[in-house]
């Protein structure tokens, strides 16, 4: 296919993208990906399922949507193929597409962006954007049904794989960066029971200190009651006291008005 003329040649993300699509004209066994022939900011991808993994015999298809400022910012990725891992027709979260262009790397490319699908397809979603973790028998049934999916632009995706070309040799920079996925991939299954046992650890020692803030607190309210209730006594005698001199003020005045009447008559 030939996008001359349709594009701005100098641009530096069609002059990649175009020598991207040359370097990935052949199709290999385990992946193989074009731009479409009336954009060549989409491409469509198909990958073949990890071996030794709940996704082997499997082959999953789906789409790269690449920015105008590509390589300089990161591809979306959207899977189409039901798959168990990702969610269909959603553009998924991973460190190698739009969702993170703080890890986007401008050397690493399309090829590079497959393998690292490839490499995280077995690793635990951990709830993130557009994952899923279904069982290991579900992903299997849908790893069969997958070699029967067409797509509407490229037909069946199990006939685009090739059999006779072999991998292209992994560069020293994609095998850095597919063993960090595995450690990443083994630190959060390593991690994820020790997680869930500190969660109930905090849980029961903020219980606890709970209980023992209530005790105090209890003991404070009780004290305060203790310091209220003689002001509250010493204010109903001294109103009292006011009460008793007012009432004997005004029997003497009563009785002394009664005194002078008699003397007087």
């Amino acid at each position: 296919m030939s996008f001359e003329g349709k594009y701005n040649v100098k641009s530096p993300a069609v002059k990649r993208l175009m020598r991207e699509a040359q370097e990935l004209h052949e199709a290999t066994e385990e992946y193989c990906a074009h731009p479409l022939d009336d954009n060549l900011f989409e491409w469509h991808f198909t990958v073949h399922g990890p071996p030794s993994t709940d996704f082997e015999g499997g082959v999953y298809h789906g789409r790269i949507l690449l920015p105008p400022e590509y390589p300089m910012k990161p591809p979306n990725i959207i899977l189409l193929t039901p798959n168990g891992r990702f969610e269909v027709n959603k553009k998924i979260c991973l460190s190698i597409s739009g969702h993170h262009p703080e890890t986007w790397q401008p050397s690493w490319s399309i090829r590079t962006a497959l393998l690292a699908l490839i490499a995280f397809m077995p690793t635990p979603g951990n709830g993130t954007i557009g994952s899923l973790d279904y069982s290991t028998e579900e992903r299997q049934k849908l790893a069969k049904k997958s070699l029967s999916w067409q797509c509407d632009s490229c037909g069946k995706i199990a006939d685009l794989l090739s059999k006779d070309t072999a991998k292209t040799p992994i560069t020293e920079e994609e095998q850095h960066m597919l063993d960090t996925i595995a450690l990443k991939a083994e630190e959060a299954s390593t991690n994820e029971p020790s997680f869930s046992s500190s969660i109930e650890n905090v849980s029961e020692s903020e219980l606890r200190q709970r209980r023992m803030d209530t005790q105090p607190e209890t003991h404070e309210q009780q004290e305060a009651e203790i310091i209220v209730n003689p002001q509250v006594e010493t204010m109903s005698s001294s109103n009292d006291l006011f009460w008793s001199i007012l009432i004997a003020t005004l029997l003497f005045a009563i009785i002394l008005l009664v005194l002078r009447r008699l003397f007087l008559v």
